[in-house]
């Protein structure tokens, strides 16, 4: 792909901008004075400026020929080994803290030029109501959605409800969690939001509003169809357990604006700010960087997390015969003085089932351990302490997750569209094949085949590819590729002094053979 401009200083491009100079002899408008008389013909003398320009020219060739030959092929390698890398043909060492090609994305999620503004209030179709679900990050996928359904039906949408019912029983309020102010100002420009629905709308419509349950991943036509005429017809309509009621696939500005409320609009409230930012500064006080581990310890989660499950004394020797002979964590490559935090509710079986993991990191720390003071606040509150852990593991330098589920996706894709920060997600299917005959490898054959099997789970920005696995871990349509290959070369012209040198006696030469730019 990059050989042709990556060998701009060889030899070869050389000949080829000679060649393409004389070919530009018969281009009046490029390159050479007009002239009816053929060149070879002409018997003017040679210019001392000539001469000088010529020979000026030629140092500069040998120049680059003998001093920037080997920095020149060194350099060509490096590109070369980058280009394969990013198209997979070939596989470097991967950096457990951070993708080398991290810098070549960046998060894109600017509306197109052709995007209408938001419909006013008193021009749109009616109020959308929304009733979200489950615990606090599968209740911001629904809110993220309902953002875009109210943008499908031209509605105004009124400020969702979050779920007071479900299992984690948090009667926690949007204000309580979001700053309702900004969400309502960051997407005005997209859709109209209010906080409640009029007056004078309360009174005429029937009470309650509406209800309807959209089916899960539904497409933007089925809102059309199905509850657009429903809102003309009645003004008002409340759809409610409102998580991954549409699909996953849409319009680019549809994912673009998905991206705008998930990763823009939906800021926590400045008191979960300040103390997720407390935590995060103890954590960084104590190490220069950090793993945040989030653990998910229900019972079908149990199987990959490495812990101890109730062997007795026979799995407890054999841990500990394994820690004796594994140091490290290290099959990754992360060393045993790695500071980590750790993201969880009440871990399943306390103290006991984290022991493991303690022996093999001392230095684990959560938000009980680093904030038990100002944490109290919050305690009675579990979407507000979820919160707090959503933004120690969105700052940390390494995310790790042993599970899939809402708060690993989210975060997976924040972090994508962030910078591409590592996120390792274990390749739970290839990794249980391989712990199973642990006993039978060493260390290092162990580590390696860890290795292999966790490509592809890493967070490199190659894992990324349109249509895969939910928009919400895959924002595909949100990140963009920086035009690496013009950026580098340019930055290594400007970096070598003899090739600014040769550049200046090339302008020169040029100058006064009365050469002139004109328009390719």
């Amino acid at each position: 792909m990059g050989v042709e401009k990556l060998s701009l200083l060889s030899t070869t491009n050389l000949a080829v901008l000679a060649q393409a100079n004389n070919k530009c002899s018969s281009r009046k408008h490029v390159c050479w004075r007009s002239s009816t008389t053929p060149f070879h013909l002409q018997r003017k003398p040679i210019s001392w400026s000539v001469l000088c320009g010529f020979m000026l020219f030629g140092l500069g060739l040998i120049s680059l020929l003998t001093g920037h030959m080997v920095s020149d092929l060194e350099w060509y390698s490096h590109r070369r080994s980058l280009y394969s890398t990013m198209d997979g043909s070939y596989r470097a060492p991967i950096d457990v803290w951070k993708s080398q090609y991290s810098k070549y994305y960046y998060g894109c999620s600017v509306r197109g030029r052709a995007y209408a503004p938001a419909v006013p209030e008193w021009m749109s179709n009616g109020y959308l109501l929304i009733g979200t679900s489950g615990g606090l990050n599968q209740q911001r996928t629904g809110i993220t959605d309902a953002v875009v359904v109210a943008r499908i039906l031209n509605a105004t949408l009124v400020v969702p409800e979050l779920d007071h019912h479900s299992y984690w029983k948090d009667d926690s309020d949007f204000i309580h969690i979001f700053d309702v102010d900004w969400f309502i100002s960051y997407l005005a420009k997209d859709v109209t939001i209010v906080k409640r629905v009029p007056d004078k709308f309360m009174r005429s419509m029937e009470k309650p509003p509406y209800t309807m349950r959209v089916p899960r991943k539904s497409e933007p036509d089925y809102y059309l169809d199905q509850v657009l005429p429903i809102l003309l017809r009645r003004q008002v309509v409340q759809l409610t357990k409102f998580d991954y009621r549409l699909a996953n696939n849409l319009d680019n500005e549809l994912q673009k604006l998905r991206c705008r409320v998930n990763f823009h609009a939906l800021r926590f409230t400045k008191p979960i700010q300040e103390l997720g930012q407390i935590i995060v500064m103890r954590m960084q006080k104590m190490a220069r960087r950090f793993i945040a581990v989030h653990l998910r310890f229900e019972p079908d989660m149990l199987a990959f997390s490495g812990c101890y499950f109730g062997g007795g004394e026979k799995e407890r020797r054999e841990l500990g015969e394994i820690r004796k002979r594994w140091t490290t964590l290290p099959a990754l490559g992360f060393s045993k003085d790695t500071y980590l935090y750790v993201a969880s509710g009440e871990v399943y079986g306390g103290e006991e089932t984290m022991q493991p993991l303690r022996d093999l990191f001392p230095n684990i720390y959560t938000k009980e351990m680093l904030a038990e003071e100002e944490l109290k606040p919050f305690l009675p509150f579990s979407s507000r302490l979820a919160a707090i852990d959503y933004i120690v593991c969105d700052e940390s330098d390494v995310f790790v997750t042993n599970n899939n589920g809402n708060m690993a996706k989210i975060l997976a894709g924040r972090r994508r569209y962030m910078g591409h920060k590592r996120t390792i997600r274990p390749n739970a299917k290839k990794l249980s094949t391989i712990l199973a005959g642990r006993h039978q490898m060493d260390w290092d054959t162990f580590a390696k085949k860890v290795k292999s099997c966790q490509r592809g789970f890493m967070g490199e920005p190659d894992e990324m590819r349109p249509g895969r696995g939910e928009f919400h871990e895959f924002p595909s349509s949100c990140v963009c590729k920086r035009p690496y290959v013009d950026e580098e070369l340019s930055k290594e012209v400007y970096r070598s002094p003899k090739l600014v040198a040769i550049n200046l006696t090339a302008k020169a030469y040029s100058s006064s053979n009365g050469i002139r730019r004109g328009r390719t």
